[in-house]
């Protein structure tokens, strides 16, 4: 079940390969997520010490968030992957110039995990391309849609 969908990243990237990953996460920063009040928009993924970060998501407290907890909604919170996960796409980022995004957050068996992809730069002229191609797979549908009501 998808809680937030960061679709900015698909605008921006061109994904190539994707991972499930877990979040360190508070408890009120959990209550707050299975609330909805979660942003990915404009969050990224760093390489930092050995581990991935996500940096710049925007998790906003509760109002019942206790007052002896300081909540800081934009912390980086570190990603939780296997061993030779990290390895792997760590070389990918530093050698071969690839990008780390964060497509979406979900649970899955009652986690909160955190959708990954490994992805490339898009140019204007791709970004075009990519929305000539939707507007012209919505026209076929909006067509197909009348064709079939005549029918």
């Amino acid at each position: 079940m998808t809680i937030v969908d960061n679709r900015k990243a698909f605008h921006d990237y061109f994904i190539e390969d994707r991972l499930e990953a877990g979040l360190m996460l508070e408890g009120w920063e959990v209550k707050s997520i299975r609330a909805g009040r979660v942003q990915l928009k404009e969050s990224y993924v760093v390489f930092l010490k050995g581990d991935f970060w996500l940096v710049g998501s925007h998790i906003s407290p509760l109002a019942s968030t206790s007052t002896h907890v300081y909540a800081d909604p934009t912390r980086n919170r570190k990603l939780l992957m296997h061993e030779r996960e990290i390895e792997k796409w760590s070389i990918k980022v530093d050698r071969l110039g690839y990008t780390v995004a964060a497509l979406n957050m979900h649970f899955t068996r009652g986690r909160i995990k955190l959708e990954i992809g490994l992805a490339k730069g898009k140019k204007v002229h791709d970004k075009r391309e990519s929305e000539k191609d939707r507007e012209w797979h919505r026209e076929k549908q909006r067509l197909a849609r009348e064709h079939n009501k005549r029918g």
